[in-house]
């Protein structure tokens, strides 16, 4: 991979990972509909490591809420009230909404790193989940605020992340749905969103370096992966606070109709290219 290739992946990576079209989809799609040939490991290393940009980018954004989050869980545990606050609650929130992420991708590693070498089929994916966000706007009442949740909320929602290990389906666009499931309004389901995936997106990026360090050779990845990196945590933090702009004053359909426009585009280009 060479420096131009990663320097549009970092640009990829940093507006699909928060707007709900799935990056890893994009990360996959793009590169196959430009022809480029790249090892199927090491780029699916290089793509997970690269969302370690935009978990950055997360933590700049809301320094201060998770910061707050933090130390009120520190004390809560402390004095013996660990869900005295409501951002201590939150933290706990944010604990249980992790479980089912980690529980499906301990159980399900093998099949999901086996798709990222399928483009057709994370393509049709990615179309058919975008009956995710036109079932959750229709009958999500959006009245709540992110202070009403609860474990079982967080549970819920979490459960809605874990499908999202599925290339295609999207982690911002089935946490922000499942928000509104729950009744959520959007600005609060994409708040929950992007605070829920710091715990998830940093274990992942974990386990990638140590995926990165067993491969041979591995140094020579080291520059694309750092300027890519780069690249996704500063378009990444501009994307944020555009979509919680959008997310205030407009509907998610039209991220579902660029999903199915997109999905059927790269399921006829791909699918004339293996013909």
């Amino acid at each position: 991979m060479d420096l131009l290739q990663s320097i549009i992946l970092g640009i990829i990576q940093g507006i699909t990972e928060f707007l709900p079209i799935s990056s890893t989809a994009h990360l996959i799609l793009v590169p196959a509909l430009l022809g480029w040939t790249l090892d199927e490991q090491s780029v699916f290393i290089f793509d997970i490591l690269l969302q370690f940009g935009t978990v950055i980018s997360v933590v700049i954004y809301f320094w201060r809420d998770l910061w707050g989050i933090a130390r009120a869980v520190v004390t809560g545990l402390i004095a013996r009230r660990p869900f005295e606050t409501a951002e201590a609650r939150l933290g706990w929130i944010i604990v249980v909404g992790t479980v089912p992420a980690v529980v499906i991708a301990l159980l399900a590693r093998d099949a999901v790193e086996g798709l990222h070498g399928q483009p057709l089929i994370v393509a049709t994916i990615m179309g058919v989940a975008a009956a995710l966000i036109f079932v959750s706007e229709r009958i999500g009442r959006r009245d709540r605020a992110i202070e009403t949740l609860d474990w079982k909320d967080g549970l819920i929602i979490g459960a809605f992340q874990a499908l999202a290990l599925f290339p295609g389906v999207s982690r911002s666009a089935a946490t922000i749905c499942g928000g509104l499931v729950r009744g959520l309004e959007r600005r609060a389901a994409a708040r929950f969103s992007f605070l829920l995936m710091v715990p998830a997106l940093t274990g992942a990026s974990v386990i990638a370096v140590k995926d990165l360090l067993e491969t041979p050779n591995f140094a020579q990845y080291l520059p694309p992966l750092a300027l890519g990196t780069a690249v996704s945590l500063v378009v990444g933090l501009a994307c944020i606070h555009w979509l919680l702009g959008f997310l205030a004053r407009q509907s998610m359909a039209v991220f579902g109709w660029y999903r199915i426009g997109f999905s059927i585009l790269c399921v006829a280009f791909l699918g004339l290219s293996f013909a």
